[in-house]
Order: C-alpha cells, then sequence, then structure tokens
C-alpha cells in the first residue's frame, strides 16, 4: 500500500511537471503574438520567424550539450533514468528515499519531465532577445547567437544558480530565485542589452536633437492577445517551480503561486495604466501591456511566500518601473521596439531583492551578488558572441532592407500581403 501510495505521488508530480511545462511552452506564443504587434507590419513574418526557429534551436541546443552544463544531465538524454527502466524494488527504493520527510518531502518525477520543464525555460530567456532587436537584425546573425546563447551561455548561470554547482560565492550568500527573476529574466535581457548596445537604433528612431520619435506597432489586437497568453503561461513558469504537487503543503504552496502570480500581473498592469495617465495624459496600452508582464516578472522571483496583497504591492512597483525604464531608455537612446530589456531586465532586477519582503532566508548580500553574476557572465559573453557574429557577417541589414522592411529581405514575403502594400 504505501509503495502504491509514492507511486501515485511519483505519477502526479510528473505530469504536473509537463502540464507545467506545456504552459511555458505555450509562452513561446504569447511572445510570438505580441513581437508582432509591437512591430510594424513590414517586419512581421520576420519575428514571428525568429520566434518558431529559436524555440527549435533551443530544445535541440540543450538537448546537445546544455542540460549537460546545468545540471549534468548526459548527451541526448543518456544521464537521465526513467521509471521504466527500473524494477519495481529499484522504483519503491528511489521513491521512498525521495519522501523521508514524509509526502511534503523530496520531489519526485520523472528524469524526462524535467528535462522538458527545463528546455522550455531556455526557450523563454532567448524569446526575450528577440523583440528588443527587431526591425533591424539579420535573421541569421540572430539565430546564430540562439545557438550559443542556448548551448552554452544560459546553461552555464543556471548551473551556477539552479544546478547545484560549486560556485561558493553565490551558494554561501544564499541566492534566492523561486522561478527565475534573474536566472531568467534578466539573463535574457542582459543578452538583449549587448545586443542592443552594438546593433544601434532603428532608423528615425531619434531627431537630431536626440528625442525619441514614437513607431507604433502594426497590430495591437495581436499584442493584448500575446500578453494574455504570456499571463497564462506564467502559471506553469513560476507554479512548476515547486518542482511538485504532492502532498497538502506543497498543494497550498502551488494554489498560493498561482494566486501570487495573478495578483502581480493585475497590480503591474494598474500600476503601468495609471503611471502612463500622469505622465502621458492618456491611457497606453502599450504601457499597460508591459506593466501586466513587469508585474509578473517581479513575482517570479518569490511567488509563493508574500500575501496576495503584498504580491499585488510587488506588481505595482514592479509597473510602474517599467514606465519609467522604458523611458528612461529612450533618453538614453537604447532603442528596443518591445520593452523587453525594462520589462525583464530592469524589474528583473527589482523582482531579486523583493524577494526580501518576504523571504526571511534571503540576504541582501546574497540577492546583490547573484544578480551581479548573473549579468555580469552573460553581457560579457553575449557582448563577445555578437561582435564575432558582426565580425563575421554582420549583424544589421541594409538600410534599404530596414527601409522596406526585413520581411521581404530575410523572408521573401509579407505577413499582410493584400492589406499592407510593400511601397
Amino acid at each position: 500500500m504505501e509503495n502504491q501510495i509514492f507511486e501515485l505521488q511519483y505519477a502526479m508530480d510528473t505530469f504536473y511537471f509537463l502540464i507545467c511545462g506545456a504552459l511555458v511552452m505555450w509562452m513561446a506564443a504569447g511572445f510570438a503574438m505580441l513581437e508582432a504587434g509591437l512591430v510594424r507590419a513590414k517586419n512581421t513574418t520576420e519575428i514571428l520567424t525568429k520566434n518558431v526557429a529559436l524555440f527549435a534551436i533551443a530544445s535541440t541546443m540543450y538537448l546537445i550539450c546544455g542540460y549537460q552544463f546545468m545540471y549534468d544531465g548526459g548527451f541526448f538524454l543518456s544521464g537521465i533514468t526513467t521509471v521504466a527502466e527500473m524494477d519495481n524494488a529499484a522504483v519503491a527504493q528511489v521513491l521512498i528515499d525521495s519522501a523521508e520527510e514524509g509526502f511534503d518531502g523530496g520531489s519526485v518525477y520523472s528524469g524526462a519531465s524535467d528535462f522538458f520543464f527545463q528546455v522550455v525555460f531556455v526557450a523563454t530567456a532567448m524569446s526575450i532577445v528577440s523583440g528588443a532587436v527587431a526591425e533591424r537584425m539579420k535573421l541569421w546573425a540572430f539565430l546564430s547567437f540562439a545557438v550559443v546563447m542556448t548551448a552554452v551561455i544560459y546553461p552555464i548561470e543556471g548551473g551556477w544558480t539552479w544546478g547545484g554547482k560549486d560556485v561558493p560565492f553565490i551558494g554561501a550568500l544564499s541566492y534566492s530565485d523561486y522561478a527565475g527573476s534573474g536566472i531568467v529574466h534578466l539573463a535574457g535581457a542582459t543578452a538583449a542589452l549587448a545586443g542592443v548596445l552594438l546593433l544601434g537604433p532603428r532608423k528615425g528612431k531619434y531627431a537630431k536633437d536626440g528625442s525619441a520619435q514614437a513607431i507604433p506597432g502594426a497590430n495591437m489586437p495581436l499584442a493584448t492577445l500575446g500578453t494574455f497568453i504570456l499571463w497564462m503561461g506564467w502559471f506553469g513558469f513560476n507554479g512548476g517551480s515547486t518542482l511538485k504537487l504532492g502532498g497538502i503543503g506543497v498543494a497550498n504552496e502551488v494554489a498560493n503561486v498561482f494566486l501570487n502570480t495573478n495578483a502581480a500581473a493585475a497590480g503591474g498592469l494598474i500600476g503601468a495604466l495609471v503611471i502612463a495617465r500622469i505622465l502621458f495624459g492618456k491611457a497606453d496600452l502599450t504601457m499597460a501591456l508591459n506593466g501586466a508582464l513587469a508585474g509578473l516578472v517581479a513575482i517570479t522571483a518569490e511567488p509563493a511566500d508574500p500575501s496576495p496583497l503584498l504580491s499585488t504591492i510587488i506588481g505595482f512597483i514592479g509597473g510602474v518601473i517599467v514606465v519609467f525604464s522604458i523611458v528612461g531608455l529612450d533618453k538614453l537612446r537604447i532603442d528596443d521596439p518591445v520593452g523587453a530589456i525594462s520589462v525583464h531586465g530592469v524589474v528583473g532586477l527589482f523582482g531579486i531583492f523583493a524577494v526580501l519582503l518576504s523571504d526571511a532566508d534571503a540576504t541582501f548580500s546574497g540577492q546583490l551578488i547573484g544578480a551581479l553574476v548573473i549579468f555580469t557572465w552573460v553581457f560579457i559573453t553575449s557582448f563577445v558572441t555578437w561582435m564575432v557574429i558582426k565580425t563575421v557577417f554582420g549583424i544589421r541589414v541594409s538600410e534599404k532592407e530596414e527601409s522596406e522592411g526585413v520581411d521581404i529581405a530575410e523572408c521573401g514575403l509579407e505577413a499582410y500581403p493584400e492589406f499592407v502594400p510593400r511601397k
């Protein structure tokens, strides 16, 4: 009977991991729709191509070597053992050993489900880069960077933080990041920042006096749909990071994570909408959408411990920060068409320190050192990678291609051929 209960826990934890992984995978659609809505019509096909291709590249490179770098998971999954490969006695012993402290003890799930859950996080980190470099980067330059980012840069950083690698200056200081405000979001935004600095702004984005010129996106309904898809997928992103479901205590924790994730997103949207109204005199939809995402990023580092009200406040602050960040980066002439660096980077940094509001075990020094290690590693390696790509075959399309739209130059077709004739 006891073995049957443990086997049921194994099945529940594995199934929960897979469902949450599928929800995170669905975030790829959210990023694709959000970015397709926020770029101009003439660049839509290329941004969609980038998003679908980066997911395939991330899945393949993490399978080949990324999982090994991050978790010592083995080449081509050779190091992963599943229940199907074990006899009944071995299964029972593994389950019992994993739950020595009771049903709320260790995590119990299939190794293959763990790989699947982790690989969609890799793709999420890379998706952040896509929007920031939109409308002027060569497609194959971006995809080349995606290979390095998903095979080496992210997995090594993830190994230092989530993978249990021996990095004393992080582990000894108790760096805490429940679902990845720093490990995923700050890392993705940092890689994007390195690329944007080398790439430069879009033609016509900044006037001679340095003022930013608005370049409206082509499809606000798509951008809104993308935000709702990301909002939904985030329940898997944060909820799955409990790493299990079996047990009363863990089930309650999962419920809190879902509740707090939603509360923070709502708070973020309200915060951004209010600040945009104060600053611009209008209810800016793009700021509201980024506010919701900022709230989600802010709560990701610790969605289990805060009260729902505190989660709402954390999200609200994240929504306020993202508006000022987007405006501030424009003043610095850092052109980010979708606000990804602000949402995932600046607010991701805030989320790392927001952990201190509810996690008594977290320390300021631990959070600071963890954030610095992530930023320094990702920025240096990304900058070098972008620089090599730029030197070898360039990273920016020609002025003519940028003016006509990268859809024709890079992909050979337009997203809206009947409605938006090419000039």
